[in-house]
Order: structure tokens, then C-alpha cells, then sequence
């Protein structure tokens, strides 16, 4: 059964890292077009988030740690780039 469920986690983390990464190109290519300080801060969220879920994923599967050790450092980053997000909502 562990099986499964780490190849369900593999699976989740490569999607989220594939789309993640994807928005956060293009958040930083429009930044890089118009320079609008809110589209840098949502990109550096969103690539927060991302790494956030590759740096819990591999701390799993990769170096061995505890399931609860990755969930903790995810969940930790996810909310530092949501944080950023939320604050490219009001950068003008």
C-alpha cells in the first residue's frame, strides 16, 4: 500500500511542479514586459509555493524523512507564498 501512496505523491508533486513552474514564468515573463512590481510578487509567490512542494517531496521520497517532516515544510512554504500572493493583490 505505501506503494501507492508514493507514487500518488509522486505524481501530485510533478504536477504541481510542471504547472507551478509554468505560472511562474509566465507571471515573471508579463513582470519582465511591463514591469509591474505586482507581477513580480505574484510570480515569486507562486515559484514559492512550487519549490515549496519540490523541497517537501524530496525531503520525503529523496533524503528519507518523515512523511509529517515534508507535509511540515510544505505547508510552511505554501503559506510564505500565498502570503506574497496575497500581497501582489494589493502592490500598485
Amino acid at each position: 500500500m505505501t506503494t501507492y501512496i508514493d507514487l500518488a505523491i509522486i505524481v501530485a508533486k510533478t504536477a504541481i511542479l510542471l504547472l507551478g513552474g509554468s505560472i511562474t514564468y509566465y507571471a515573471l515573463r508579463a513582470y519582465g514586459r511591463t514591469g509591474d512590481a505586482s507581477l513580480r510578487a505574484l510570480g515569486v509567490g507562486f515559484g514559492v509555493v512550487t519549490v515549496g512542494a519540490l523541497i517537501g517531496g524530496v525531503t520525503h521520497q529523496i533524503i528519507g524523512a518523515g512523511l509529517a517532516t515534508g507535509i511540515a515544510i510544505n505547508s510552511l512554504l505554501t503559506a510564505v507564498g500565498f502570503g506574497i500572493i496575497v500581497y501582489s493583490l494589493y502592490v500598485e
